[in-house]
């Protein structure tokens, strides 16, 4: 299908309150700016939603020419090529209000958990937010959400409530378990293929402070270190989540001296128990000489400290891969393929699964996998080096580990991807055949398909 015209982009325009560009316009790039710089999506208008109104006048506009509509709320992943279309960006929907009494938050299309967690823990409450605050709430929600205390409370999507999403249709729908269990279902796991969601409700924990942080050894011990991590987990009980990660730092200043230079593991913890916690983690420091050991007591708004995540944009590239255990072959794979000898440098982060993420909530949703153990995911910068010889470099890592691999997380598929790279590995088959039969009800023209697309079943 052509671009839209320039008459067609003013009609456009005349529909909504927030901004349209077209492809080469003033204000085009930086509307399309965000997290990740290594990818640039090219649709052909994107629009800067101002309201939900905004979102309905967007998909009606694309569905009766025929164009595709991808969604982008902060910016943070870029993981489908958009060449073409109407991009819907809602970082303005930002509004997020907190209701203490019923422990639930409403959360806009584009606010970041930062801003809820801001909002909530003064009434002693916290949502199932991530490792870092600067993500934005619906698209890690929609694709499972693993939290912070993930095995405490399971996926972000478990916690929601309700879904305001603007259809194929152009419809707005305030969709619940009550009002259509079957779209509810499809929108907790199968993020942006069923609309744009413009806002949600997800319910809040009653939380005080946490015990967490991270201990830090240098990477000539990962073997011990990996192996004891495998054995831990084996034994933790569902209150406590814990990953490790492994990166070399660069020996420039702006990092602590005892990182400085040197290639690293970053065993990180999390739980609500304050009084068993200590007890939990005191084992990890008779497992090898420690650089640098920060785990104590801390408010939730200051759980970013834990993972001590980049908030400044970047590129990168990466995947992910669900394991069902950690057997010495993975270990060493990790180690030998994405460790100080890489030949790529590589950020690995290996998380603890199980506890309350392998449970369905009450009511089900289409997020997969549930009997995952463990999740293995790998970043590179492509810049310097390629993105071929990136990819090449992780693809040798998820080859050694496929024996124990169950799926991929679609929170943690990053860079551009063909649309169908990994549709049949992101979802179980029964999952995936009740979304495609789902999305020719509420989409059948695809108009939802800038994504990592479910197409409508056919009609026999």
């Amino acid at each position: 299908m052509a671009s839209p015209t320039r008459d067609e982009l003013a009609f456009l325009a005349d529909q909504v309150r927030g901004p349209v560009f077209g492809r080469g316009q003033d204000g085009y790039a930086a509307e399309l700016a965000g997290f990740q710089t290594g990818f640039h999506p090219r649709p052909a208008v994107v629009v800067g939603a101002a309201d939900a109104e905004d979102v309905r006048a967007a998909v009606r506009f694309a569905a009766e020419r025929g164009l595709a509509v991808a969604v982008r709320s902060t910016g943070h992943g870029v993981t489908v090529p958009v060449d073409g279309g109407v991009l819907i960006s809602t970082k303005r929907l930002a509004e997020v209000t907190v209701h203490p009494e019923g422990r639930y938050a409403r959360i806009g299309a584009g606010a970041r958990w930062s801003a809820v967690v801001a909002l909530a823990e003064p009434h002693g409450l916290v949502p199932p937010s991530g490792s870092a605050g600067h993500v934005g709430v619906v698209g890690y929600t929609l694709a499972g959400g693993m939290g912070l205390l993930a095995r405490e409370v399971g996926y972000a999507a478990d916690h929601v409530r309700a879904v305001d999403v603007v259809t194929a249709d152009g419809d707005l729908r305030h969709v619940t378990a009550a009002t259509d269990p079957d779209l509810f279902w499809a929108l907790r796991g199968g993020r942006d293929n069923f609309g744009v969601v413009t806002s949600l409700e997800i319910g809040l924990r009653p939380v005080e402070r946490i015990y967490g942080g991270g201990i830090y050894f240098g990477s000539e011990h990962a073997e011990a270190v990996l192996a004891f991590f495998r054995d831990w987990t084996a034994r933790a009980p569902e209150t406590i989540t814990a990953s490790v990660g492994m990166i070399g730092y660069p020996p420039l200043p702006v990092f602590p001296e005892p990182l400085r230079g040197r290639h690293v593991l970053h065993v990180r913890f999390a739980t609500t128990d304050i009084a068993e916690g200590p007890g939990l983690i005191q084992p990890w420091r008779a497992v090898a000489p420690t650089l640098i050991d920060a785990v104590g007591e801390l408010a939730y708004r200051d759980a970013g400290s834990i993972y001590r995540e980049p908030d400044f944009a970047h590129a990168y590239d990466g995947n992910s891969a669900l394991l069902s255990d950690l057997p010495p072959e993975v270990l060493d794979a990790i180690i030998g393929l994405a460790g100080a000898d890489a030949a790529v440098g590589c950020v690995v982060d290996l998380r603890h699964l199980g506890g309350a993420l392998a449970r369905e909530p009450a009511a089900p949703s289409a997020v997969s996998f549930r009997a995952a153990n463990y999740i293995l995911r790998v970043l590179s910068s492509p810049e310097g080096v390629g993105l071929a010889e990136v990819r090449a470099t992780h693809q040798r890592l998820f080859d050694a580990v496929r024996p124990w691999t169950l799926g991929r997380s679609l929170n943690f598929v990053y860079g551009e991807r063909a649309a169908a790279d990994f549709r049949s590995e992101l979802y179980e088959k029964p999952t995936l055949d009740r979304l495609s039969a789902l999305k020719a009800v509420h989409d059948p023209g695809n108009v939802f398909r800038a994504n990592h697309n479910i197409e409508p079943a056919r009609r026999r």
